[in-house]
């Protein structure tokens, strides 16, 4: 070991205390990765490990080949297959069984009315499959549906709605079933497919209930004969298959379960906690930064008395790193373990929030554990690289100095170059949200923005905390005035410590601004096209649920208290090549329910053949009214449509519109997501609610809101997104209250006479400690002050872009009760931060305090 090396390792094992906010931030940023990894391996796995068993016995799947994926949607609408299939299949050689199944959207309503699930999971209802190794499903209590009416229920279901065995409740298809069950099942030996519930019906209720037409099926489960393979199975029946129908591996099936059900929501919620993950990391940088800055600054006469001996550059600059280096291991890997605590705590904790986390052992990768501590390495090192650079550029003469002035408060360099740069990025993100949409230059500037911010800090924090202060002076005497002092003593620092509480309260403000302007856009939208009294609607968060009967929409409308009921269903077609979303609904009545703003052309007469569609969708596939397009159905047949009219607003009722008439014959199951119903004159709101809500009873009972309440059901959604925001945000805003803690700490030790002083002259301890108090609260409001304008600004920005890259306008809103409530949390944050601090400082030895060399 050479020298450098033994004294960095001395020098961090004297001074273990300076560098123990430094190693929490690495400690936790790096626990919060791992136990994202290691909860996304664990995940993955056990839902691997479920489909895997459940579909065991299934060794081939036929299916047809003609599936339609409109935008959005995670997956396609499949034609379905004829369900006597099965029994052909069933005679061929290498089969040893052969089952049709029949699957369609079923939500069950619970013991209190509720529905059950919906908020995003579907919910499935199917025929229960007789054979046991053909079927997902294994009977865990009472016995299989054997009359109509009766059903089986995955037991996670039953045990949220309050069923048991015996119980008689309703079945939404959408339209209403009374059912009994009769039975408890299990998936994979779990109560349930996480959140997802399914409802097992006899064959002929499925083919009833849940198809368009009965003889039709989803798909059809092959079982091989013995010595028989699923790749030999599937080569026997794709040489058999009618034209249009497919058969793939049972392997190939489970594959593709994995990969809808587990896949794509465990890659978007892995992704959702790997950015947050991000930004308790870039905060931390900033704590890690100021650290070793300051001891830098505090050894400014060691080093240069090293360099005063023949230590050369290179050897104190890697004096430093070396520091930063053993911090950066050891902390790292204990964040490795506190990353694993995370993931068994996390593990216990879905299910009691109602996600049930499929059993099993956690699963540890080696990615999962070489990452997190490559990253907290190499977060330590570069935030450690400059100030070990600027202590190898420490003159041998600067041993004489009694003290270093930090002028970086009143650098003109650094104003120039941060007011340029942030010009810059204030016209790259406006280019990119206002005159020529662009995500990439709104983001650039968005990060230019951001930079900017840290290269202006220091220059600001002089004039932040002037002001900011400046009310100390009157209201605390001179405790504030040497509080509002101490913090314009070293501008770099206080810009370096503010900055991490700054990145985390413009996240928290960003997000903040956010979630309002979706609330003011959904009723922005709900005020500007939804021109009913209520509304009979579905849950809007998420794509579960079975949807509300066709059929509710006439019979609302039967009733004296309604003018009219229209309901908006939904469809799939292929137009030019690419699937699209069908609205179907009454289009006559359309315009009395729905403001679809300027119409070319007439909606009365769309017929069985014609079409309406907006007028962006018009213009980019160069239609007007009277011309004609052709639309591809799930069924195999494409017809043409004449253009019969175009709208301007597609907020609530979508970009195509066709009459029921038209898709009767391509449905598949049926189904309306909103039912708009207008009151007659002279019929008060209450009457007319309790008058609908009398006829949706027996439809399953769907809410029925009025319009304020739609709208902020509508956005449900975003207040779920923010409390889940501010829990996560909470480890950056723990970091950043810990960095402001260490600054305090380290700055109280090199003001260790300076203390001693103030103490001898008179300040009493309580003086002393509100003094360091107060400076933490400023440099708290600096950041909080900084986060708030950057947050705001940058959360305009993420609205605009959203508004360029969708046909909705979307709508800027500032929260000003929330963003106060940020706001002091900034500034308690800063309080809690300084109690520490202050308390050492307190507890100072007057007389060894002034004898500190």
């Amino acid at each position: 070991m050479n020298a450098a090396a033994r004294l960095g390792l001395k020098s961090l094992s004297a001074h273990k205390r300076r560098f123990a906010g430094t190693f929490t931030a690495v400690l936790l940023g790096v626990a919060f990765l791992t136990g994202t990894l290691v909860m996304g391996d664990t995940l993955r796995a056990s839902f691997d490990d479920m489909f895997a068993g459940a579909g065991s016995g299934t060794d081939a799947v036929v299916r047809s080949t003609n599936v339609i994926t409109a935008p959005g949607e995670s997956q396609g609408t499949r034609r379905p297959v004829a369900a006597s299939l099965a029994d052909d299949l069933a005679d061929e050689p290498g089969v040893a069984a052969a089952a049709p199944n029949i699957q369609g959207a079923g939500q069950l309503v619970g013991a209190n009315g509720e529905p059950i699930g919906g908020q995003g999971p579907p919910t499935l209802a199917g025929n229960w499959i007789d054979d046991p190794k053909l079927n997902a499903y294994r009977l865990a209590e009472g016995h299989v549906p054997r009359r109509s009416g009766e059903v089986v229920v995955n037991r996670g279901a039953a045990e949220k709605g309050g069923l048991k065995i015996g119980s008689t409740t309703t079945l939404r298809t959408p339209d209403p079933v009374r059912v009994t069950i009769v039975g408890l099942a299990t998936f994979g030996g779990e109560d349930g497919m996480a959140q997802v519930t399914f409802t097992g019906m006899t064959r002929a209720d499925a083919g009833k209930y849940l198809t368009a037409k009965p003889g039709e099926a989803a798909s059809i489960q092959v079982r091989a004969g013995p010595g028989v393979s699923q790749r030999q199975l599937v080569d026997t029946l794709e040489a058999r298959l009618p034209q249009g129908v497919e058969a793939i591996t049972g392997q190939e099936s489970a594959r593709e379960n994995t990969d809808m059900i587990s896949g794509q929501f465990l890659n978007l919620f892995t992704t959702f906690l790997l950015v947050f993950s991000g930004i308790a990391l870039l905060v931390a940088t900033f704590s890690i930064h100021n650290t070793f800055a300051i001891v830098v600054a505090q050894r400014t006469r060691e080093n240069a008395l090293l360099r005063a001996l023949g230590a050369s550059r290179r050897q104190v600059t890697a004096q430093t790193l070396l520091e930063a280096g053993a911090v950066a291991v050891l902390a790292s890997a204990a964040g490795l373990a506190a990353g694993i605590g995370v993931a068994a705590g996390l593990q216990a904790l879905f299910p009691a929030l109602g996600f049930p986390f499929p059993e099993g052992e956690l699963r540890i990768s080696a990615l999962s554990m070489l990452l997190p501590l490559i990253v907290g390495v190499a977060v330590c090192l570069g935030s450690a690289l400059l100030p070990a650079r600027r202590a190898g550029r420490t003159a041998p003469l600067a041993a004489l100095r009694e003290t270093a002035v930090d002028d970086s408060g009143t650098s003109r360099r650094r104003a120039v170059l941060g007011t340029a740069l942030g010009l810059t990025a204030v016209a790259l993100t406006l280019l990119g949200v206002l005159a020529s949409p662009s995500l990439v230059l709104a983001g650039t500037g968005a990060v230019l923005v951001l930079a900017s911010f840290i290269v202006l800090g220091p220059v600001a924090a002089t004039s932040a905390v002037r002001v900011l202060g400046g009310p100390l002076g009157r209201l605390r005497g001179v405790t504030g005035g040497l509080a509002r002092r101490n913090a314009l003593r070293s501008p770099r620092r206080t810009a370096a410590t503010a900055g991490a509480l700054m990145i985390g309260v413009a996240v928290l403000s960003l997000f903040t601004v956010f979630g309002a302007s979706l609330k003011a856009t959904m009723n922005q939208t709900v005020d500007r096209s939804f021109a009913g009294d209520v509304a009979v609607s579905t849950p809007s968060f998420g794509a579960g649920g079975s949807g509300l009967s066709p059929r509710l929409a006439a019979a609302v409308a039967e009733r004296p208290e309604v003018a009219t009921a229209v309901g908006l269903g939904k469809g799939v077609a292929d137009i030019d090549g690419e699937g699209r979303a069908l609205t179907v609904t009454d289009p006559a009545a359309l315009a009395a329910a729905f403001d679809l703003g300027a119409v070319e052309g007439s909606l009365d007469g769309l017929g069985g053949n014609g079409i309406a569609l907006t007028r962006t969708e018009a213009d980019e596939r160069h239609l007007d009214v009277g011309d004609t397009t052709r639309l591809a159905f799930t069924d195999g047949r494409t017809r043409p449509f004449t253009v019969r009219a175009v709208y301007g607003r597609s907020e609530l009722v979508g970009d195509y519109v066709i009459s029921r008439e038209a898709w009767t014959p391509h449905r598949t199951q049926d189904a309306d997501t909103l039912v708009s119903v207008t009151f007659k004159d002279g019929v008060s709101t209450a009457e007319g609610t309790a008058a609908v809500e009398k006829v949706a009873k027996a439809y399953g009972n769907p809410d029925v809101q009025t319009r304020d309440e739609y709208a902020q059901s509508s956005a449900s959604g975003t207040d779920m997104m923010l409390t889940l925001v501010y829990a996560l945000l909470a480890l950056a805003v723990l970091i950043a209250l810990l960095g402001i803690a260490n600054t305090l700490t380290l700055a109280v030790h090199e003001r260790t006479r300076e203390l001693g002083r103030l103490r001898a002259v008179g300040q009493t301890r309580a003086q002393l400690r509100a003094m360091v108090r107060w400076e933490s609260v400023l440099v708290a409001a600096f950041g909080t002050a900084g986060g708030l304008v950057l947050g705001g600004f940058l959360g305009w920005v993420l609205v605009r872009a959203s508004d360029g890259a969708s046909d909705s306008a979307f709508a800027f809103a500032l929260p000003p009760a929330h963003l106060v409530v940020v706001a002091l949390t900034g500034l308690a944050a800063g309080a809690v931060a300084g109690l520490r601090p202050a308390g050492r400082a307190a507890r100072l030895n007057v007389l060894r305090a002034i004898a500190t060399e």
